[in-house]
């Protein structure tokens, strides 16, 4: 039996804890990094919620991304009333690839990611850093290690794909956000489905044990194992358990 939810609350709980979270770190605010995509907008719409919209601070970070996404960033801050910043990383991006033997697309596209989160760092004096990531994202590991990957508290880590659409819907985040195509904005037309090679729904029925397609199975197992250390804390030798044993 499916169970039924009920989104609003949940979306006042997860405010409730975000408060809590913000005030146990004995920061004022958040600082989020702004897609223009549906995670970075519910995240920031739940933060906006629940301290406050001037206690949020967006930033958009164009890295040779079209300028759609840096004007749908800019909309996404107008629309929740949040104060922000564009920084254009491009220039520093150059600066870091100089030289750099592996140009590849996905190596670039971690760059990138990893150049946000030291920008969001750099901006979070008095702040933490929110993370945007979902569950079906953290789950099959479709995010950069130390890029989105890395972050204080994510007030969404727990929630499906298609279930931060219903919570935008309750936070009144406009349809154009909603319906907007998941994307790393990696190259024009680029999309996060294609990119996995499954959908957000297959990844969904296969964690929840649903109607799946055997290949789209074997597709998120191989996603998943390939990616388990991005889920584990950083392995080291227990020198001091070895000292014991030889002593």
């Amino acid at each position: 039996m499916k169970r039924i939810v009920n989104y609003s609350a949940l979306a006042d709980s997860i405010g409730k804890w975000i408060r809590e979270t913000v005030l146990e770190a004995s920061m004022t605010g958040v600082v989020v990094g702004l897609s223009g995509g549906l995670d970075s907008a519910v995240s920031a719409a739940l933060c906006a919620a629940a301290i406050g919209k001037e206690n949020v601070l967006g930033l958009i970070m164009p890295c040779e991304s079209m300028q759609s996404d840096t004007d749908d960033g800019i909309r996404i801050a107008g629309h929740l009333g949040i104060r922000f910043r564009t920084v254009d990383l491009y220039p520093v991006l150059m600066s870091f690839t100089t030289g750099l033997d592996d140009k590849s697309v996905l190596n670039l596209a971690n760059i990138k990611s990893r150049l946000r989160m030291a920008m969001l760092y750099a901006h979070s004096s008095g702040r933490l850093v929110l993370g945007t990531s979902n569950y079906s994202e953290i789950l099959v590991g479709y995010w950069t290690k130390w890029g989105d990957g890395a972050a204080d508290h994510l007030p969404i880590g727990r929630l499906f794909k298609d279930e931060g659409r219903v919570i935008a819907a309750v936070l009144g985040l406009p349809r154009w956000v909603i319906d907007r195509v998941p994307s790393a904005g990696l190259w024009p037309g680029q999309s996060d489905e294609d990119e996995m090679g499954v959908s957000y729904k297959d990844i969904r029925a296969y964690l929840e044990e649903g109607d799946i397609s055997a290949s789209a199975a074997a597709r998120i197992q191989k996603m998943i194992r390939s990616t388990e250390h991005k889920r584990n804390p950083i392995v080291y030798f227990n020198a001091r358990k070895w000292m014991e044993d030889n002593a």
